[in-house]
């Protein structure tokens, strides 16, 4: 991972991010979050394809022939995140009341939400046993008390492993990797960067990834995924910045010659 290039383009699309035009901004915005809930609905099952998931949330179509769980779950994520945009856009950490929320929103008409297991469960297909509840009770306080303290990594780092971690100790019944996947981008909000979706496509490496950590603690894997996903976030939006910043500039020549 080069974080220093992610930090430099960062910074850059900061400094860019003015000239873009608003209207520009937004559709994109919007595109990445249709794209988003899509992709993490899509890797825990939901069928509902992505232009269905655009007719739902801008269009506000229904969509026939889908339970109503897959429709919920679809409307449930958009609210979670714009929950997730507002706290970052009010600086408010990371903590367990927050989490709790996002996934009260993300299990909203599906089960109560925000609520810890009492019973033990498997992940199927997974080399990886979630722990009992009382040694998950222990396991998920001591994650609220490290979060503040991971000063030993980077941003991208810190992502991955509150995404990693939280899905190793697989505190709820239900919605643990929709959750897992709205904390990442929290964490790499708060800190300047661009959230990142990960493909349904990639759910092989992506559930590889994780198991390399949850088997052996080996977060590397998955740090440089995310890693490799904000930088085609930031280079996207850096393209549009480009694009804007040329389009000003030949206006302004243009002006400028015909005086």
């Amino acid at each position: 991972m080069d974080y220093e290039k992610l930090v430099r383009m960062k910074e850059t699309l900061k400094e860019q991010r003015c000239h873009i035009p608003s209207e520009a901004l937004r559709s994109f915005d919007r595109s990445f979050e249709v794209e988003y809930t899509h992709n993490s609905t899509a890797i825990e099952g939901n069928t509902l394809t992505l232009i269905q998931t655009k007719a739902l949330l801008e269009d506000g179509l229904s969509v026939g022939g889908k339970t109503l769980r897959e429709i919920y779950e679809v409307t449930n994520h958009a609210k979670a995140f714009s929950y997730v945009k507002k706290n970052v856009a009010e600086g408010k950490p990371l903590n367990e009341s927050i989490v709790k929320d996002i996934h009260a929103l993300l299990m909203e008409n599906i089960l109560v939400g925000g609520v810890y297991r009492n019973v033990e469960v498997r992940i199927s297909g997974a080399g990886h046993k979630p722990p009992a509840p009382s040694e998950m009770y222990r396991q998920v306080k001591m994650f609220f008390a490290d979060l503040p303290y991971k000063t030993d990594l980077n941003a991208i780092e810190l992502a991955a492993w509150t995404h990693a971690e939280f899905v190793r100790i697989h505190p709820y019944l239900d919605g643990n990797g929709r959750t897992s996947r709205m904390i990442m981008n929290y964490q790499l909000m708060s800190r300047g960067f661009l959230p990142v979706s990960i493909a349904k496509e990639k759910r092989l490496e992506y559930f590889d990834a994780l198991e390399s950590y949850a088997v052996n603690g080996n977060l590397t894997p998955f740090a440089e995924m995310i890693a490799e996903l904000e930088e085609h976030q930031l280079t996207e939006y850096l393209s549009i910045s480009q694009e804007h910043t040329l389009e000003y500039t030949q206006e302004f020549d243009e002006q400028t010659l015909s005086l």
